[in-house]
């Protein structure tokens, strides 16, 4: 029975992390519908290439930083119990990704190639496993201390601000430091960018909500305490956020297909102790803020944030975050054991260490190599720019 027991939680993880992996096509067909024509293959060839990197970061530094586990020892060492902790490394990392692919949206159509590859190395390798190691990790003492002042450790079942707000608010310094696409802003007007391709922004909206089941279901990681409550109150927040949408943006289709990824952000921190209720009143409230927020960052303050990464990540992330205490709660029908301060202070230290590391990464960078294409290379497009294609390509017919 222990043997069936360990072989179905590795089954389990295995499963988890390959419908997270699934999630980062959609991270990149989201923005290849979003963004104009002439970056679309830009946008495919860096969600793949910054999962190869993330990947090497995370195997040979950021996953021992985050839970204090190597894995340069024999194989055979390695395939105890079932290669369980290879899974769970697996499973993790896919995580870890998520928050460069974040990031990618942000700066997408202007930003070089390879100094955001070393961004996606220091940010997997180092600046997410501290924050995962202290809140995941139960390193550095810093749950034991929140236990201690607040009565309840910090709580993010599957990473409202572990992985979204910390994606969100790494990739708000990288967006200013870059400034605006040319063009986008002009004689005091906003040039509206539209989306190239609703199909495939559609598209990949429901690619990361269907693998989002597999992003909060299976943080569970382990198969005995697998939960119908936490894809319950998923589905209830995907809901919420798309109707919530759908008449804060007047029925605007990005607004509508992005509306359930903020209720989802949202709804990872607590998914595991809300009532479907409450589930689906954080939804809602995300899925308005996200448009409000895009809005306005957008026209008035005239943050070129192309896929709007840090309303729908950094903002609905961090009121996930918040919102697990609020309907965590067994006041207003939740399973309790959190604490509404906890998670407010929690969420705050999580919005600092993003914010401050995002600074330093991409500030740094901008001072030693540049971060943006120059003003030819944006004019014609990251597709010929860098990739020296484009996403279709005219062909020549001869008679």
């Amino acid at each position: 029975m222990q043997a069936l027991q360990q072989s179905s939680d590795v089954l389990f993880l295995l499963l988890g992390a390959i419908l997270v992996l699934f999630m980062h096509a959609g991270f990149a067909f989201l923005e290849l519908g979003t963004v104009r024509k002439k970056n679309q293959v830009n946008a495919l060839v860096k969600i793949l290439v910054d999962f190869a990197v993330a990947t090497l970061a995370y195997f040979f530094v950021g996953y021992g930083i985050a839970y204090g586990v190597h894995f340069l020892v024999p194989a055979a060492q390695l395939n105890l119990d079932d290669g369980f902790e290879l899974t769970r490394f697996f499973f993790l990392l896919t995580f870890a990704a998520a928050v460069p692919a974040i990031v990618s949206g942000g700066i997408a159509e202007r930003a070089k190639f390879y100094p955001q590859l070393m961004a996606t190395a220091a940010i997997v390798g180092v600046v997410y496993p501290l924050f995962e190691g202290a809140m995941w990790g139960n390193r550095f003492g810093v749950q034991a201390w929140f236990e201690q002042v607040f009565g309840a450790s910090f709580h993010d079942f599957a990473g409202s601000v572990v992985v979204h707000a910390m994606g969100g608010w790494i990739a708000l310094p990288a967006v200013l430091l870059l400034g605006a696409r040319r063009g986008r802003y002009k004689d005091g007007r906003v040039n509206p960018h539209p989306p190239s391709s609703i199909p495939f922004l559609a598209l990949g909206s429901w690619i990361l909500i269907v693998g989002w089941f597999g992003f909060n279901v299976m943080s569970a990681q382990n198969i005995s305490k697998i939960s119908g409550l936490v894809a319950i109150n998923s589905l209830m927040a995907l809901v919420g956020g798309t109707l919530a949408a759908l008449v804060a943006g007047r029925n605007d289709p990005g607004f509508v297909h992005n509306g359930p990824l903020a209720g989802l952000v949202a709804v990872c921190a607590g998914s595991d102790i809300m009532h479907p209720l409450g589930a689906l009143v954080t939804g809602a409230v995300a899925g308005w803020l996200f448009v409000w927020m895009f809005t306005l960052t957008q026209n008035r303050l005239r943050m070129d944030d192309v896929l709007g990464v840090w309303p729908l990540h950094g903002l609905c992330g961090a009121w996930g975050g918040i919102a697990a205490g609020i309907f965590g709660q067994t006041a207003l029908g939740g399973i309790g054991g959190v604490s509404f301060w906890g998670q407010v202070v929690g969420t705050l230290a999580g919005v600092v260490w993003a914010l401050l590391s995002g600074l330093v990464v991409y500030g740094l960078l901008k001072l030693a190599m540049g971060i943006r294409l120059d003003a030819e290379a944006e004019f014609e497009g990251a597709d010929l720019a860098i990739h020296k294609i484009s996403s279709a390509p005219e062909r020549e017919v001869s008679w």
